[in-house]
């Protein structure tokens, strides 16, 4: 198969089928796809698993023998990324059946499973959630021309608040004292630094010792697709006794269990909430203790089950 395209029509692969020396047939999604709906007499090996090259042994051990791999459907590129693999790999003839599965059972030829659906996604809670601390995280980089510096902070508490299907708002307490820098952990430079950032020239922690995020809307992001940012947040950030204005977008959903949960990397310029220490726009001069304005500030945050 390696002299002809590298797919296969679903009428000529059932013609395959039924000669002498079939084809392999492959199914590369999700194994619970393949329990519901298969083409009959294929064999499961999901591409998206670590496991998918080691597996092929068992599942192809005969690099000659013609492979078709398949997938959902037309847009959905898993065979493609199987037919790379396998090709890489030495085997002799991969081809892709067009339009996957999808293709093959709307032109009626054989398949097998359960038939059961796909299991439906959590649904969105309502009312005042707690953040679960525990799964919680906060982490900060901070930089000048050269370097780099970064840690990790505690979120204190949190709220997230849902309505109509959605997040309506949320308030978070943030412990400043808990600063930490990850890339000096065990070196004598570390306390060095972390007592910098906690007194007077950074943020304070001793008059200072909170700050508070408030998320005042959460807008869904027209278009979004799975795994891209899908919620542009707006929010009121309280540092230093400075309240401003903060906006970020985010990665939002439920995980399995129904609890939400949400990543998001941005960064805040620092100056606006009072932190002005080796910033140039406030200092002539500074040499080598010039720090750039713009923190980066990487969080997840996840809510306790609803349940």
């Amino acid at each position: 198969m390696n002299a002809t395209p590298a797919t296969i029509s679903p009428e000529a692969l059932a013609a395959r089928l039924r000669g002498e020396n079939p084809v392999l047939v492959i199914d590369v999604r999700l194994e619970d796809d393949f329990e519901r709906r298969h083409i009959a007499g294929a064999v499961s090996n999901c591409v998206f698993e670590v496991a998918f090259t080691d597996r092929l042994a068992d599942t192809a051990p005969d690099k000659q023998r013609p492979v078709c791999l398949y997938g959902a459907g037309a847009g959905s590129h898993e065979s493609r990324m199987a037919r790379e693999k396998l090709e890489r790999l030495g085997y002799a003839a991969v081809c892709e059946l067009e339009g996957g599965i999808d293709a093959w059972a709307a032109q009626g030829y054989p398949v097998e499973g359960d038939g059961g659906e796909p299991s439906k996604p959590a649904a969105p809670p309502d009312g005042t959630l707690d953040a679960d601390p525990g799964e919680c995280r906060v982490r900060w980089t901070g930089r000048n021309l050269l370097n780099f510096h970064e840690g990790t902070i505690d979120l204190k508490s949190g709220t997230l608040r849902f309505a109509n299907g959605g997040l309506a708002g949320g308030s978070f307490v943030i412990d400043m004292e808990s600063i930490r820098c990850s890339d000096l952990a065990g070196d004598s430079l570390h306390d060095v630094l972390v007592n910098h950032l906690r007194d007077h020239d950074f943020f304070d922690t001793g008059e200072y010792p909170e700050a508070r995020l408030e998320i005042l809307s959460a807008t869904d992001i027209e278009g979004a697709r799975p795994g891209a940012p899908n919620l542009r947040i707006r929010a009121d950030l309280t540092l230093k006794d400075v309240t401003a204005p903060l906006g970020f977008d985010a990665c939002a959903g439920l995980t399995d269990d129904g609890r939400p949960a949400a990543q998001a990397t941005f960064s805040f310029d620092r100056t606006l909430w009072n932190v002005l220490y080796g910033s140039g726009r406030w200092f002539h001069r500074l040499g080598g203790h010039l720090v750039n304005d713009l923190v980066e500030i990487q969080v997840r945050i996840v809510g306790k089950s609803p349940r």
